[in-house]
């Protein structure tokens, strides 16, 4: 009996190292079995498009907050000569130069532009408006103001070569644009923006805009309150109709210049899609 009980309690000490072993490296093979959840998905590149008067370096201290907090941003030169080429190229950057996630960034006029290019990228997830225009198909920038009083007092009109008639590229006077579009930033500020404006054309600010991003595409809107351009009830009923997340400031036309910190919070917001 005890010869028989000798190979018995072997195999049970056997079995029980096996059994040992299972459960120590079990664990490890269903880890390796496939990949661990990716918790951070990667950040989508945020691509700034300014708007009539102003250029690229109007974005600058959003730019850099931005890249502070770790995204690809691209601050986009908007040709500024018409509605449907600035979009299609617009479109043609996000095609070449973007890869993955996009959220695209509209201030004034650059609003128009990103409603109309959007929809070129399956890749754009959100759209956000900066104190900017927010056009449904057949509106036109003039259009949305309404087109009223006499706009030789508010511009200067400057024919460029190759202009089809009657078209011209507009300028705010300079007397003008310090009051309308930055009234909350430094008088240097103001008159070093006034010199250094890039015109539009009346063409690009008349012609219709085409199929809105905003109706399938999520969107968030910054509206300056003390906006003396685009007067803050037009903003709103836009953000509105176009069912975006509105967020009030207290800021002028320029509000990427004045509340820099506002801006990128809702940039960063629209990015996180909350």
């Amino acid at each position: 009996m005890a010869t028989e009980a000798r190979p018995t309690a072997l195999r049970t000490r056997i079995v029980l190292t096996i059994v040992a072993l299972i459960g120590l490296v079990l664990p490890a093979s269903i880890a390796s079995a496939g990949p661990a959840p990716n918790h951070s998905a990667p950040k989508p590149t945020i691509v700034l498009v300014h708007g009539a008067w102003a250029d690229a370096s109007s974005w600058a201290p959003v730019t850099r907050r931005l890249q502070d907090k770790g995204y690809t941003v691209f601050a986009v030169s908007n040709p500024l000569r018409g509605l449907s080429g600035d979009a299609a190229y617009l479109a043609a950057f996000l095609q070449q130069r973007t890869t993955g996630p996009v959220i695209l960034v509209g201030h004034s006029y650059g609003g128009a532009v990103i409603t109309n290019a959007a929809l070129s990228d399956p890749d754009v997830r959100a759209l956000v408006y900066v104190n900017a225009f927010v056009p449904d198909q057949g509106e036109s920038v003039l259009g949305l103001q309404g087109g009223g009083g006499d706009p030789s007092a508010l511009f200067d009109f400057v024919q460029y070569p190759g202009a089809v008639a009657g078209d011209a590229d507009l300028y705010i006077k300079q007397t003008v644009f310090p009051s309308a579009f930055a009234a909350d930033l430094p008088s240097a500020t103001r008159a070093q923006l006034a010199a250094a404006q890039r015109p539009v054309t009346l063409s690009a600010l008349s012609e219709p805009s085409g199929v809105p991003a905003w109706k399938t595409l999520p969107s968030w809107y910054l509206l300056g309150t003390r906006d003396n351009i685009l007067p803050p009830a037009l903003q709103s009923t836009m953000a509105e109709r176009a069912h975006s997340h509105i967020v009030r400031v207290p800021a002028s036309h320029l509000s990427m210049l004045s509340r820099p910190e506002t801006v990128t919070d809702l940039v960063i917001t629209a990015a996180r899609g909350r």
